[in-house]
């Protein structure tokens, strides 16, 4: 997507601009915000899925969540609006700001 097909949804180069000053660990990927960490085990990245829950749910905004043993990918996207949007790179900002993976 590289405009704006709906009301809220940012064009891919302010999503760039703003994932590199906000939540560089977030890549524009396929239309989403894209994250893939590391955790060491199973548990370890069940433990980062609940601490980025909390600060989903306290945002009412929540992210795609996969999980394959010890990776984790995130992907943030307003399905409802059809692209990214403010929401998304905000909780983006928050889940960067929670500090290593």
């Amino acid at each position: 997507m590289s405009g704006r097909s709906q009301p809220g949804v940012l064009a891919d180069a302010d999503v760039r601009r703003a994932l590199a000053e906000r939540a560089p660990e977030f890549a524009l990927d396929g239309g989403a915000l894209v994250s893939v960490t590391r955790h060491g085990s199973f548990s370890g990245s069940l433990d980062y899925v609940q601490q980025v829950a909390a600060v989903a749910n306290g945002m009412d905004h929540h992210p795609d969540v996969e999980i394959s043993w010890d990776r984790v990918t995130l992907r943030l996207v307003t399905h409802s609006a059809g692209g990214i949007t403010e929401l998304d790179l905000a909780l983006a900002e928050a889940i960067s700001r929670m500090g290593p993976a």
